[in-house]
């Protein structure tokens, strides 16, 4: 059965941090490209950041320079650093396993910015 956990979540001021992290089981995790997504209250489901199986990455232009996404392939886990944080990058964040037809989401965590 495969399981991908999101942990990490919570409120934070503007300009705060946080980290997420994503567990992930039933998978080989390390030929999977992986990616965080949000989605906001109202608003469709967005990508946040990918990492490729090859540890390449992708942001989206809203978070550039502020987010930044990891793998570690040996606790089959990724994460997202997240700096500068403001009030428009409150939303449900989900982690995504991709392998070619093969996707699996977590259930998401909460991240809420505001003062």
């Amino acid at each position: 059965q495969v399981q991908l956990v999101e942990s990490g979540g919570g409120l934070v001021q503007p300009g705060g941090s946080l980290r997420l992290s994503c567990a992930g089981s039933g998978i080989i995790f390390s030929v999977y490209d992986m990616g965080w997504y949000r989605q906001a209250p109202g608003k469709q489901r967005e990508l946040a950041a990918t990492i490729s199986r090859g540890g390449s990455t992708n942001y989206a232009d809203s978070v550039k320079g502020r987010f930044t996404i990891s793998r570690d392939n040996a606790k089959n886990t990724v994460a997202l650093q997240m700096n500068s944080l403001k009030p428009e990058d409150t939303a449900v964040y989900y982690c995504k396993a991709a392998f070619g037809r093969y996707n699996y989401w977590g259930q998401g965590t909460q991240v809420t910015v505001s003062s």
